[in-house]
């Protein structure tokens, strides 16, 4: 497949991704006219571009969908949930074909068919029956309205196929059209290209049309074209004399102008010279005709990350470079080596913001998914999302989209009741499902919220106990119970459905989330609802840690986990009882490193206590020296030690020492766990 064709797919799934979240918002939106718009647009930009690429099947196919929606637009047909839903299968159907455009699978084909006769007989009947959606009523006397249009093609129009004499016969079949062309002067004649574009125009439109209508026809030459469109509004007839008289001089003067024409001053572009013009006068202000073009560039996910690689190799060449500097004490050279680490900072800042994507990206999915299971389930959703313009590494982002797939399944299923059992328990009859996220230092918060009937703990407490998972006398939070939900196997669902409750799922959840330094908590109130959160760093390539020492061990412990520091006599951990330490007048507990790891403890001495967040809570982490901070590019530790917890990473120094990456949670966690076992 050669690269024109990736460009074209690529952006016909973006394409095809805005459209389905436009008639999602269509479909639930009262005031639908920009909807359909904006939807008729997309198809108007879709249809063009699979026309340019020769793809024939896709294109007409897509011009007939779009004419139905012409037909919207214009009061013509009325939208319906039959119609939506005839247009989500043709979506669908446009995701296969645009990789199949010749039709070849047998599927794709009859599926083809079956969906073109659907349209046309949509088309053909004028309207369809069913429960409108948003009914239009078209006005008693639609006011028509006039466009001057300026169009400068730039000189190698041509050269991409376009011809701008099409795109005048297009406004000319929207109303009364009126064309004045000039041309460029020619420095040279023997300098002068016959390929070049000298002509443009000057254009005059009465039309019933909207602003967005003639903008469509200029779609695909708004890059290399300067356009200007102003509305006026006539006090005298487009086909009267004086008018005609008017629009039909060579050259636009003040001396040549009647004002009496119109019911208000029209702008400067009417009463100066039009050609040429560099720029236009626009309410009193002086703006550029030609609109920048978006700055935006279109690279390979495999650049970005090899990108990453070599800013992560750049950083830890210039921590190397700042350990020779301060080992040979050259103030030269240590100047050079500051310079190179603030450069490398920036560098590695800009390339993070490259890797960002918008987690709306992974909200749109979800969209599609929640309409269409809550009609499978015959329940009434409210899906409503917040904070989609929340970035995070497109890394995490790909690894996020089944994990929260099967929470809103679970949450589909399981948690929103049926619309009978609601209203007999004094709710309303459609049911509200929350997908938010937010910022809060280094990680996004992702929460999963919905008002259903809740997870009884009484009840994960007794299967609990029949799978051996707890004693019947054990006593545990409700927070403890609820992570039994995590655990293989595991299910408190009464009955096995086609969408989720066979006990595989949740395990898998989790572990997703674990893979990505992420961790999940859930709250749960019968007949009050369940809230399940996400919490996941920004990013897992490069972090700003601190770099300690635990015997001859370099570790690293992530900044943004960290409080504070403080030093305490050894003797204050030992034979501790309550593995309690008092710091700034507070009780914090304490994990002692040396004796995690193995190491022997000097009573005598002194240790480092880091105090860290821990879910809710803080905790201290004994070590023993504290080197400073240090930017580390995390590496994974390979096969023959994924399957331990509380190593993250590691990380490569300056002289090529290897650091480890700890995992505080994970560390927490685990002892813990050992210490239950030893009571």
């Amino acid at each position: 497949m050669d690269s024109t064709r990736i460009t074209y797919i690529d952006e016909a799934n973006e394409l095809l991704a805005n459209l389905e979240s436009s008639l999602l918002s269509l479909e639930g939106s009262n005031n639908d006219k920009e909807n359909i718009e904006l939807i008729f647009r997309i198809m108007h930009t879709l249809k063009g571009n699979s026309s340019m690429f020769g793809l024939t099947n896709v294109a007409e196919f897509v011009h007939d969908l779009e004419t139905i929606y012409d037909k919207i637009r214009n009061h013509e047909m009325q939208l319906t949930k039959q119609l939506i839903d005839c247009t989500f299968l043709c979506l669908d159907h446009l995701k296969n074909i645009i990789l199949d455009s010749d039709l070849i699978e047998d599927t794709n084909k009859q599926t083809h068919e079956a969906l073109l006769s659907q349209i046309n007989n949509l088309i053909s009947v004028g309207s369809v029956t069913g429960n409108v959606l948003n009914e239009h009523k078209p006005d008693s006397a639609i006011q028509k309205e006039l466009f001057h249009i300026y169009f400068e093609p730039h000189e190698s129009i041509f050269n991409n196929g376009t011809n701008p004499l099409f795109l005048l016969s297009e406004l000319s079949g929207m109303g009364n059209c009126r064309a004045i062309p000039h041309f460029k002067e020619v420095a040279a004649v023997d300098t002068y290209q016959e390929s070049n574009c000298i002509t443009f125009w000057d254009i005059f439109l009465e039309t019933e049309r909207s602003l967005n209508d003639i903008r469509d026809v200029f779609v695909f030459v708004e890059d290399n074209s300067t356009i200007e469109i102003n509305s006026l509004r006539l006090n005298t007839d487009f086909d009267s004399p004086d008018f005609l008289n008017f629009i039909s001089s060579t050259s636009f003067t003040s001396d040549r102008v009647d004002l009496n024409l119109f019911e208000s001053k029209p702008s400067d572009e009417l009463v100066e010279k039009l050609s040429p013009a560099n720029t236009v006068q626009v309410n009193g202000k002086k703006n550029d005709l030609k609109e920048k073009s978006s700055s935006s560039i279109r690279v390979s996910s495999e650049k970005l990350d090899e990108l990453m690689n070599l800013v992560s190799e750049l950083v830890t060449t210039q921590a190397a470079l700042v350990l020779y500097s301060e080992t040979n004490k050259d103030s030269e050279l240590e100047t050079i080596s500051e310079n190179i680490e603030k450069l490398s900072r920036r560098l590695r800042d800009i390339s993070f913001g490259m890797t960002l994507v918008p987690i709306n990206n992974l909200f749109g999915r979800f969209q599609r998914m929640v309409r269409d299971v809550s009609a499978l389930l015959g329940k009434e959703i409210e899906f409503v999302t917040d904070g989609g313009e929340t970035e995070l590494d497109k890394t995490i982002i790909e690894t996020l989209t089944d994990p929260i797939m099967h929470i809103l399944r679970n949450s589909l299923d399981h948690g929103i009741e049926k619309p009978k059992d609601r209203i007999k328990k004094g709710k309303r009859a459609s049911g509200k499902l929350i997908l938010r996220s937010y910022y809060s230092g280094a990680f996004v918060y992702i929460q999963i919220i919905d008002d259903g009937k809740g997870i009884d703990v009484n009840a994960i407490r007794n299967k609990a106990i029949v799978k051996g998972l707890m004693k019947e006398d054990e006593v545990l939070s409700d927070k403890q119970l609820f992570d039994f939900i995590f655990h293989p196997g595991f299910s408190t669902a009464e009955k096995i459905t086609d969408v989720s409750g066979r006990g595989v799922g949740m395990d898998v959840v989790n572990r997703n989330i674990q893979d990505i330094k992420g961790t999940i908590q859930v709250d749960s109130k019968v007949n009050e609802g369940t809230s399940l959160t996400i919490k996941i760093p920004l990013t897992l390539s490069i972090i700003d840690g601190l770099l300690v020492k635990v015997d001859t061990v370099n570790y690293i412990i992530p900044l943004n986990v960290i409080t504070k520091c403080y030093e305490v006599k050894n003797s204050e951990m030992t034979n501790n009882f309550n593995r309690l330490l008092i710091l700034d007048e507070e009780q914090v507990p304490f994990v002692n490193m040396r004796e995690q790891f193995g190491h022997s403890f000097d009573n005598n001495g002194v240790s480092q206590i880091i105090v860290v967040n821990n879910n809710d809570r803080k905790v201290g982490v004994s070590i023993d020296h504290i080197i400073g901070e240090y930017q580390a590019v995390v590496k994974p530790l390979g096969k023959y030690y994924k399957n331990q917890d509380f190593i993250s990473g590691a990380s490569i120094l300056g002289d090529g020492t290897i650091a480890l990456v700890m995992d505080t949670n994970k560390i927490i966690d685990l002892y813990k766990n050992n210490l239950t076992e030893i009571l």
